[in-house]
């Protein structure tokens, strides 16, 4: 079997995703060019995507889960179903860029823009887009069809995969309407596809038993709420080298940072006042983001998500300790807990 030190196995894990997302596009743009040649411009957009940098971290999400449950499993049984999921990501970024009206995405241009060439009618540009996105996640199935799941829980795992999109999909469709229950939200949009559905994918892999099922639920669900609250922080206080500080408060965008803003500036009118005229307004000066951003800051928002997220992190970690899962992935999830709730990107 092939053993990988720390911080090795996450660069093994991350390289061989992303060789085979490389080989997977050439396979596609071949096929491609025999149905129809002009649709290659469709598999090339989402290669640019999927391969143009990207955190990896749902593959190796699903590589810590698995040696957390078969330490000396080799560790090229995970990168099938870890390139599907950064297929996956990349079919729902497609839309979401769409959906959020953004143009940039990854330090390029957002997909439904790339087909924005003159001449070419922005509708028809637009619904190239979505078609797009479309491929992609047909190719995440594709992909994931082919992860090695034990026979006897091929099923269970492909229902897995299933069950995640649909809870992605319910939770955009809170996201869209701006509900007013961010949790559920985070739950469903953010949990079910960065960690939450990734661990189980893994577990399933490895042929974890119950126990070992619930000690990951159990690390992976309080990751997941922080994961998309240090998100909310990020689309509010990004630095500029991540291209979008305030870009949240411009699109309205109902984050856990502003149900928290709106419940300390109750009864301040003038607070609130001031929130309203940058919220959902495009067009926001810079100055008017500033002192939106100064206003969260000064009052405690800021502070609380930052106080949650370290909380949440606390209690992932604390469910390491319950003695269910083996030590060597236990290091892996631990250091990847702290990646997903203190990063700057």
């Amino acid at each position: 079997m092939t053993q990988h030190t720390e911080p090795d196995w996450s660069t093994f894990v991350r390289e061989r995703v992303d060789a085979r997302l490389v080989a997977f596009f050439e396979t596609k743009r071949e096929q491609t060019r025999r149905l129809s040649p002009r649709g290659v411009e469709m598999v090339d957009a989402t290669a640019a995507l999927t391969l143009r940098g990207g955190k990896r971290l749902r593959p190796l999400v699903l590589a810590a889960a698995y040696s957390a449950v078969a330490p000396q499993g080799n560790l090229e049984d995970c990168i099938e179903a870890g390139a599907s999921l950064e297929l996956l990501q990349s079919y729902l970024l497609i839309h979401d860029d769409w959906m959020d009206r953004d143009d940039e995405r990854r330090g390029g241009p957002a997909v439904h823009t790339t087909f924005r060439e003159p001449g070419r009618d922005v509708h028809i540009a637009d619904c190239l887009g979505v078609l797009t996105g479309d491929l992609a996640g047909t190719y995440a199935w594709e992909l994931m069809a082919q992860a090695p799941f034990p026979k006897w829980r091929r099923d269970e795992g492909l229902e897995a995969f299933s069950t995640l999109q649909i809870e992605v999909y319910l939770g955009q469709h809170l996201d869209v309407l701006a509900d007013s229950d961010v949790a559920r939200m985070h739950h469903l949009k953010t949990g079910s596809y960065t960690v939450r559905g990734p661990a189980a994918l893994g577990a399933i892999l490895a042929d974890a038993n119950p126990d070992q099922v619930l000690a990951l639920t159990g690390w992976a669900d309080p990751l997941g709420e922080a994961f998309q609250l240090r998100d909310d922080l990020l689309g509010t206080f990004a630095s500029a080298a991540t291209g979008k500080p305030g870009d949240d408060l411009r699109h309205g965008k109902r984050t856990g940072l502003i149900v928290e803003a709106e419940q300390r500036l109750a009864g301040d009118a003038a607070g609130l006042g001031r929130l309203a005229k940058v919220f959902g307004n495009a067009e926001a000066s810079d100055a008017q983001v500033a002192d939106v951003m100064d206003l969260l800051t000064v009052c405690g928002a800021r502070a609380a998500l930052e106080e949650r997220c370290a909380e949440l992190r606390d209690v992932a970690l604390g469910v390491l300790d319950g003695g269910a899962l083996e030590p060597l992935g236990c290091e892996r999830l631990r250091s990847l807990a702290l990646r997903l709730t203190d990063r700057d990107r």
